[in-house]
């Protein structure tokens, strides 16, 4: 019994320090790339290449998941609104719903799940083939080179892509309440009028500016760290592991810190 509790709590120990060294060299990494960003020189071409990837290949996936939001939106609250005899009320709903909550919360998981799993893998098989390696054998800055574009580029895309999101899902709402459930257009659009102020807009832009710096943090680290990974190391099972490991992680981070802005600026 008491080599097991002995070898229990080794075990408890070396998980222990295993996660908060992974969790030091992840905010060091994410210092470095600030810094970098902050500083020059700055190369333009590969920005543009990476909000080209990051931002306009996902805006199919954000107007086809936005659009199907908002309609589901407005087909459960017309149901619930009319229990009360507040169907009028729909728009309001669906609108703040959109803005403060959903549009960037679904759209930073559509990006994580279309973009960031991408860039850990591209990171990951550059660390596994030894191509970080030999940028700085030849003095070149891999987080400058490499992250740095993707930092701007997720930066910039996310508050965008949440805008797209939110716009679409309104108007699927407006689809689905006036055109099959009878709702007064008019209704639809005053009621939100009336009821979405510019805190509601600034909460979701500073939640989708937050989430498109946390998405490219964890997916770029993870595999910047591939060989540092318990569940991944080298090899192609290794570059799979730590992508799905990064989507996982990602994917709860943003919904942790959905609820910890929400609580902080309401």
């Amino acid at each position: 019994m008491k080599l097991y509790m002995l070898f229990l709590l080794s075990k408890i120990g070396d998980y222990t320090l295993y996660y908060l060294e992974h969790a030091g060299r992840m905010n060091i990494f994410l210092g470095q790339c600030l810094w970098r960003l902050l500083t020059p020189p700055y190369r333009i071409f590969p920005v543009i290449q990476q909000l080209n990837f990051i931002g306009a290949r996902s805006i199919f996936v954000i107007f086809f998941t936005g659009g199907f939001t908002g309609m589901v939106l407005a087909l459960q609250g017309y149901y619930t609104l009319r229990k009360f005899g507040s169907e009028g009320l729909l728009g309001s709903a669906v609108a703040l719903s959109l803005l403060r909550e959903l549009g960037p919360v679904m759209a930073a998981l559509m990006v994580i799940g279309r973009a960031g799993s991408a860039m850990t893998a591209e990171i990951g098989i550059m660390r596994n083939t030894e191509q970080i390696d030999a940028l700085e054998c030849m003095a070149v800055d891999p987080l400058r080179y490499i992250m740095v574009p993707k930092f701007i580029a997720a930066i910039l895309s996310m508050p965008l892509l949440t805008a797209i999101f939110d716009v679409v899902g309104i108007f699927g709402g407006y689809l689905v309440g006036s055109l099959m459930l009878g709702v007064n257009g008019g209704t639809y659009f005053q009621g939100m009028y009336q009821s979405v102020a510019w805190n509601d807009v600034e909460m979701g832009l500073i939640k989708s500016l937050v989430f498109g710096l946390l998405i490219v943090w964890i997916s770029t680290a993870k595999g910047y760290f591939l060989h540092w990974e318990r569940s991944g190391g080298f090899g192609a099972e290794g570059v799979s592991r730590t992508t799905t490991s990064s989507v996982v992680l990602a994917s709860v981070t943003v919904l942790v810190w959905d609820y910890l802005l929400s609580a902080i600026m309401l």
